[in-house]
């Protein structure tokens, strides 16, 4: 499908019906305005069908982002979710973690799968954390 041919409108229909298992679907997207509008537009169908909906901007807190990725149906873009799984790998306790419990996805959409998947593919993703243990031992 082409540009503004309806593939946000088709997708709802598998979101929907995923989402439906209580184990949440997402809707990656490229940038944070494509996933506030898609969650601000389509999350009014959603609602409407009884699920709540969830969005993942940059600099939202660890208790938003958690509830945010509890919702039925979660926008997020691919950057924060590939950063948002680092986090929580270097997580040191369980209050840190924000990905849902099962750590295992339900279902995904990705939305401009093209620049997802391959323009952004290149693009690392790095992170760094602080560590308790002592210098000497990485020489």
């Amino acid at each position: 499908m082409g540009t503004g041919e309806g593939k946000t409108l088709v997708a709802t229909c598998a979101i929907y019906l995923n989402a439906l298992s209580g184990e949440g679907s997402m809707v990656v997207t490229v940038n944070d305005y494509l996933a506030r509008r898609d969650a601000e537009t389509m999350g009014q169908v959603y609602s409407f069908l009884g699920l709540k909906v969830g969005l993942i901007q940059a600099g939202m807190d660890t208790a938003a982002r958690k509830a945010a990725y509890a919702a039925d149906v979660t926008y997020v873009t691919n950057s924060e979710l590939g950063f948002d799984y680092l986090r929580d790998n270097l997580a040191m306790n369980q209050e840190e973690v924000v990905l849902r419990p099962s750590g295992v996805l339900n279902f995904c959409v990705v939305d401009e799968g093209d620049s997802v998947l391959i323009d952004e593919a290149r693009v690392p993703l790095i992170i760094s954390g602080k560590t308790d243990a002592p210098v000497d031992k990485f020489e």
